[in-house]
């Protein structure tokens, strides 16, 4: 009898997982910034080039100061200086105006892509999932929370870069005027930064119990709505009422703390501005007056004049910096509310670098699929029937998950294939029966990553090494990158020398797994099995895992024995063990047979 059923394997909810650190949070900011494409790379060059347009103002507004003041010369010898001096101040009016337009169409498109994979992901999910978890919630990830992110690129972002190179580009301009003003603000400008980092911190924590508080009230507010009916015939709607306006109070006042906390950040900013400029100020008067002499010329009306106009614009790159950097901490409070709500960001999304750098794998020499005929398992001892015998075809280059409880038969149906342990039946690799393929053979086509993989006494490279002996430091890093094993090893002091012990002492069970995987990356084998590739691992390194192992497995057959979901969700065929038969679950491409119904 062929079992084939078009709906998703049964999921147990889960809860939703914790929100992703701060430096998993920096990656899928990044992972999204690359969705802005030529607009937002535009929106961040352009401010840029309107810092250098004010430097000509500043320079050609001293001069006309500076002729006409201390040179006596006519308003009519200064007209081509003034001309010059409004088409520059046109320009940069116009530079900044097409800067927000393009930060505001990257924007757009960022938030688009988001909201489509996040709706995407929801329509995917089995109805017990969605149930699982308030709806006023997920409509609040979607909609708020995604709208949330439009500051940091909109504004947060352009502000980034130009607070850490215009400020340079200021000084090296007034350095040929005065280099003690140039000193000045050297010294001044870095510790602006210094101290809104302390006060962004506290931005930081408010903002994400804002974004909680935001999302709690939203499914509180969507939870009154469905309940309306039974709310007014149990005589309930005061005090629901109540309990909302209550909700709105405490979300009113987290808001109000992430905006005084915001302009702390201003304050600090400003203080430290103010003091900058004047000590520029100062400096400039008392030379003028003579009262003070570090210099080896004097100081010309002009020199003066362009250095007191540059001087507040110094430290306005950084005012605006501190005007958004409340934006910053919004995003991350968003994004950590929706990875809260979907268990992760849609990898395909946020995928950042571990994954771009995946092109270049060795192409599969030959595609090979599995037939099994008549296929049955028994645990050791034969009392237990694992698998009753089965018809199974796993066509080349399909990718297959096996679904179960702990203890079904997954592990050993993975061993079985690879002819690791007894079966009774007919299994065929390609064409050839899998008890006739000579052993080395067998193993350059066919690689296997157990749960628990060996690892023996020696360096992280060492281990990695084992899947190719001949591997250069080049290509072990490179492996070590893409099963994420630098994420950890590169906060050791030998990194990937760091010396493991006898079954991997001294790591982790997610971090072990890691390097098996590594190992497999350095191997060219046409069908890979994993078993539970990505225990252990929070889901953002999980996500990351599986970009890799996706990548590696284009073009090869890959079978996945995982309780993963997110896993499961990304193969093209799920299989589950059940009454000790396989059930094709969802995707059905492949024939499934069991003798026994």
């Amino acid at each position: 009898m062929t079992k084939t059923v078009g709906h998703a394997p049964d999921r147990a909810s889960a809860a939703p997982s914790p929100a992703s650190a701060p430096a998993s949070q920096r990656a899928q900011l990044a992972g999204l910034r690359r969705h802005g494409g030529l607009a937002l790379g535009i929106a961040i060059a352009l401010p840029l080039a309107a810092g250098l347009v004010l430097v000509g103002q500043a320079y050609l507004l001293s001069r006309v100061l500076g002729d006409a003041i201390s040179g006596g010369r006519p308003l009519v010898d200064l007209a081509p200086d003034i001309a010059a001096f409004a088409a520059l101040l046109l320009l940069r009016m116009t530079l900044v105006f097409l800067g927000d337009c393009a930060a505001a169409k990257a924007c757009e498109r960022i938030k688009r892509r988001l909201r489509d994979a996040l709706t995407g992901r929801l329509i995917d999910k089995q109805s017990e999932w969605v149930h699982a978890r308030t709806s006023g919630a997920l409509a609040g990830a979607i909609v708020d929370q995604v709208e949330a992110l439009d500051g940091y690129f909109s504004r947060f972002l352009p502000a980034t870069i130009q607070a850490g190179v215009l400020p340079l580009i200021f000084a090296a301009a007034v350095l040929p005027f005065d280099g003690v003003v140039c000193l000045l603000f050297l010294l001044t400008v870095p510790m602006i930064p210094l101290f809104m980092a302390l006060v962004g911190w506290g931005a930081q924590a408010a903002s994400d119990a804002q974004a909680e508080k935001l999302s709690r009230l939203s499914g509180l507010f969507a939870d009154r709505l469905r309940g309306l009916q039974t709310l007014m015939l149990f005589g309930c709607m005061d005090a629901e009422a109540e309990a909302i306006r209550t909700a709105t109070d405490e979300l009113r006042r987290r808001t109000l703390r992430v905006l005084r906390i915001a302009f702390l950040s201003s304050a600090v900013l400003e203080f430290f501005a103010a003091l900058g400029v004047a000590g520029v100020a100062l400096y400039v008067g008392l030379t003028f007056l003579d009262m003070v002499d570090a210099r080896f010329t004097n100081l010309s009306l002009q020199a003066g004049l362009f250095c007191l106009l540059m001087a507040p614009e110094v430290y306005q790159p950084l005012r605006q910096l501190a005007a958004h950097y409340h934006d910053r901490a919004q995003a991350k409070g968003a994004l950590a509310e929706i990875a809260l709500q979907f268990e992760e960001i849609p990898p395909a999304v946020v995928r950042g670098a571990a994954s771009v750098a995946l092109t270049s794998f060795a192409r599969c020499p030959q595609p090979l699929g599995f037939t099994a005929r008549g296929l049955s398992l028994q645990t050791p001892d034969g009392q237990t029937t694992l698998l009753l015998p089965t018809d199974l075809i796993i066509p080349a280059r399909r990718h297959v998950a096996l679904l179960g409880a702990s203890g079904v038969g997954k592990s050993t149906l993975l061993n079985a294939l690879a002819r690791l342990r007894p079966f009774e039946g007919s299994l065929q690799l390609g064409e050839d029966r899998l008890e006739e393929i000579p052993e080395a053979d067998l193993r350059r086509k066919l690689a296997i990553v157990s749960q628990r993989s060996r690892l023996f006494h020696g360096t992280i490279a060492d281990n990695i090494c084992l899947g190719c002996r001949d591997a250069d430091d080049a290509m072990v890093r490179r492996a070590a990158d893409i099963a994420c094993v630098t994420a950890f090893s590169d906060r050791l002091l030998a990194g990937l020398e760091t010396p493991v012990g006898e079954n991997g002492l001294g790591l982790s069970g997610g971090e072990a797994q890691r390097v098996a995987l590594a190992r497999l990356y350095l191997t060219n084998p046409s069908v890979i099995f994993l078993d539970e590739p990505t225990a252990h691992l929070d889901p953002d390194t999980e996500a990351r895992v599986l970009d890799g192992i996706l990548a590696f497995a284009a073009g090869r057959t890959l079978v996945v024995a995982t309780h993963a979901l997110a896993i499961a969700d990304r193969m093209d065929t799920v299989l589950t063990f059940r009454d000790a038969r396989l059930v094709t679950a969802r995707r059905p491409a492949l024939h499934v047979q069991d003798h026994a119904a």
